[in-house]
């Protein structure tokens, strides 16, 4: 295994497919740098750099800088898909979602189910996500919640280099559209990402991060992490808790969350995403529906308030769940024996 950054884990992985399969493009605002120019300091592989190196490779038919559009970056993935490429588009910021809203909800979500399982639309659409950066209100949201409630699309959120790279390449490998959020804080992560040109992480497959007896702690994409330390922490004073990480968010590992609760009794929902039609209170509607008999306290969810996301570096820090607010909720949920 290498170990190797977030990004870097992308970016080798897209890569890889490139080199594997010709059909496979690479579209977005910036994903060159430079105005479609190859080499020099401009040519960074977009602001996140998950592109360096690409346009170099594989020129100008295969890695495109798109005009400042988003219904524009995501209509050509939609049509490139049914046209038998195989895009990945990059969105660069998920919040700008509602500008190509009709192109993904109402034409790629849907091409295969309108079209009554004739043709696939095996789209990527990449959407670096979250706060943390002290980006503002329109360029830090968590929009899991959207994406995740449309029929038709699978949302992936990995949380570590390896499932970046094992997920992202069954993503661009599968026949369906597939939003893909990449939580910006989490480029800069490092950890070891397997050598098989052919590792691949199947959809709706949680993962145990932390076993335990005593709470179930339900999480994904950054706050998997934030899970993991509390889990860690209590561990010290003697709770165990199962930490999942969901990986996908649709289709979800309900078996997953609902053996977790029926064995622990307590459920703790982590989700960056303010609580109104949210993950978090669509994981605690599948709890309460189908392991209500196994609870044995009020289920507690660790999210966002219902306000837009400060820019303030205090009021965003106060904004965001942390491990401490998952260690107190898990406590809470202790108080009930």
């Amino acid at each position: 295994m290498a170990k190797m950054m977030y990004r870097d884990a992308i970016r080798g992985t897209i890569f890889q497919e490139m080199q594997r399969d010709p059909r496979v493009v690479v579209l977005g605002e910036d994903v060159v740098g430079g105005m479609g120019t190859a080499g020099g300091p401009e040519a960074i592989g977009g602001i996140w750099s998950t592109s360096t190196g690409l346009y170099d490779a594989f020129g100008p038919d295969r890695v495109i800088d798109t005009p400042i559009s988003e219904s524009a970056i995501m209509g050509a993935a939609g049509g490139l898909a049914l046209a038998g490429k195989r895009p990945v588009a990059e969105i660069m910021f998920a919040d700008f979602i509602g500008v190509c809203m009709d192109q993904l909800w109402n034409q790629i979500a849907k091409f295969r189910y309108m079209f009554g399982g004739k043709s696939v639309c095996p789209a990527v659409i990449r959407m670096p996500c979250g706060a943390g950066y002290n980006a503002a209100a329109q360029h830090s949201q968590m929009i899991s919640q959207f994406v995740t409630s449309m029929p038709g699309l699978k949302v992936v959120m990995p949380a570590t280099p390896a499932d970046a790279c094992g997920l992202l390449r069954q993503a661009i490998r599968d026949d369906d559209p597939v939003v893909f959020l990449e939580h910006k804080f989490l480029y800069a992560m490092t950890g070891e990402v397997p050598d098989d040109p052919d590792f691949v992480i199947p959809f709706g497959h949680a993962r145990l991060a932390r076993a335990g007896e005593d709470v179930t702690i339900v999480a994904s994409g950054m706050m998997v992490g934030y899970a993991e330390t509390a889990a860690d922490d209590l561990a010290q004073d003697g709770v165990g808790c199962d930490v999942i990480d969901l990986r996908t968010t649709s289709p979800l590992d309900e078996e997953a969350i609902l053996d977790s609760v029926e064995a622990t009794g307590r459920l703790v929902i982590v989700d960056e995403a303010p609580p109104r039609c949210s993950l978090a209170t669509d994981i605690a509607a599948l709890v309460a529906g189908k392991a209500f008999a196994s609870l044995k306290a009020p289920i507690e969810m660790v999210t966002a308030p219902h306000t837009p996301v400060p820019f303030a570096r205090e009021l965003e820090g106060a904004y965001l769940p942390s491990p401490a607010k998952v260690a107190a909720a898990v406590r809470k949920t202790l108080e009930y024996r």
